[in-house]
């Protein structure tokens, strides 16, 4: 933890309305300061006790005190770097370092996440048993979709008409296991848009869960041999279509700062989302009409974390037909934070429903989100609530539009999406 970043925290409180714990349960020491205050104790000599470790934990690291902070304080640095002290001299009890080791020894790798496919039905008839034996494994189970169609990817896809730039895609874990939709549209949008998109084989996890929950020597593991694999493809940007994986990219120079060398090379590839990279590009690709609402979801790691708020929403105003609506509370986490509603299911749960309700509030036939796990646990909260709500990615919304078709998730008779 470096003792010049906690100093820049002034303790004004203006993180507090913004932070999903503290906005739960009014806790001090469940706030961004009170966490900082933590911090200041341990590099003081205060050893991590279970307690420190679990308002650690508590966070869900979505950056909203980032955003709202007047002072500059870097606490998505802050809480990274004390995540991985937590994980160096916390001794965590032998059920959690269970639960642990499966989530990370399975959702980083996508043969092994692919192999996962096949027993989803059986395990969401054990869901009640799994529940009882830990609430994380029930959770795990509660949030997983029903897989995609498997769509295999060619290595290039050509640009439509004239080529207006090379691009790098990575299709992800979560993403290409469970939304292979999502990368088929991106591809597709790419090129469509004058991209030539090019897409290596057998990508690994980029570190996004990794780095996020304190393992720092498995996501500089998985860094270095995503630099690699796109080093070898020769190219020089790279396109992102889940808000976790482009934002732990971004940093791939300081997650790699003790070699030079590597940081050097983090550098020279560029990391942009989709909508940022759209955006900066501009339209070329006639838009057909999409007559129906949707609600556009922030995503935390896109909105906090890379600043990426106004992009998506001209893309989507872009398209005829469309309405937009914004959710009440956007700046409010909706509990996924990667592996949070895992290992945090109650905090999770209840971020979900408020979430849930909001989105309903918009009267929206659709949901648009840019990452899975936000997909995933706004999906999940909807079906508590009784109801369904088709979740897409801008990704497919675009997509459609720029085929002019009607979209998989919409019934073509009414324009409304599928029950």
């Amino acid at each position: 933890m470096d003792p010049e970043l906690i100093k820049d925290c002034v303790h004004c409180g203006f993180c507090l309305p913004t932070c999903p714990t503290y906005v739960l349960w009014g806790e001090e020491m469940d706030s961004p300061r009170g966490r900082i205050h933590l911090m200041s104790q341990h590099v003081e000599g205060t050893p991590i006790t279970p307690e420190m470790a679990g308002h650690f934990d508590a966070c869900l690291g979505c950056m909203a005190c980032v955003t709202a902070c007047p002072s500059g304080v870097q606490y998505n640095r802050l809480i990274e770097q004390t995540r991985a002290e937590v994980e160096r001299e916390h001794v965590r009890e032998p059920r959690e370092r269970a639960v642990r080791g499966l989530v990370f020894g399975l959702f980083p790798y996508p043969r092994r996440l692919r192999a996962l496919r096949p027993t989803l039905g059986l395990a969401r008839r054990l869901q009640p048993l799994l529940e009882r034996a830990d609430p994380s494994l029930g959770a795990m189970i509660a949030l997983a979709p029903s897989p995609g169609r498997r769509q295999r990817l060619p290595r290039r896809v050509r640009a439509v008409g004239t080529r207006r730039a090379v691009v790098g895609m990575l299709t992800g874990c979560v993403q290409n296991e469970f939304f292979p939709q999502v990368n088929a549209a991106t591809a597709r949008v790419l090129a469509m848009e004058g991209c030539e998109v090019v897409i290596p084989p057998h990508q690994g996890c980029c570190g996004a869960l990794s780095v996020h929950s304190g393992r720092d020597d498995q996501a500089r593991r998985f860094a270095k041999r995503t630099i690699r694999t796109f080093e070898r493809a020769g190219v020089d940007t790279v396109v992102v279509n889940a808000a976790g994986c482009g934002s732990s990219m971004k940093e791939y120079a300081d997650l790699l700062a003790d070699s030079p060398e590597w940081a050097r090379r983090a550098r020279a590839i560029r990391t942009v989302d989709l909508a940022e990279w759209l955006a900066e590009l501009g339209p070329v690709a006639r838009r057909h009409p999409l007559p129906f609402t949707v609600a556009y979801h922030d995503a935390c790691h896109l909105a906090h974390a890379q600043g990426i708020r106004s992009q998506p929403r001209e893309l989507l105003r872009g398209i005829p037909g469309l309405s937009l609506r914004d959710i009440p509370e956007s700046d409010l986490c909706c509990g996924s934070a990667g592996t949070y509603n895992i290992f945090q299911p109650a905090a999770a749960r209840e971020l979900g429903d408020r979430k849930a309700e909001r989105v309903r509030s918009t009267g929206a036939d659709l949901l648009v989100s840019a990452n899975p796990g936000c997909t995933m646990q706004i999906a999940a909260a909807m079906r508590r609530a009784g109801g369904e709500i088709r979740v897409a990615h801008t990704a497919e919304i675009l997509d459609a539009s720029l085929r002019g078709v009607t979209p998989s998730f919409l019934n073509p008779s009414t324009g409304k999406p599928h029950s």
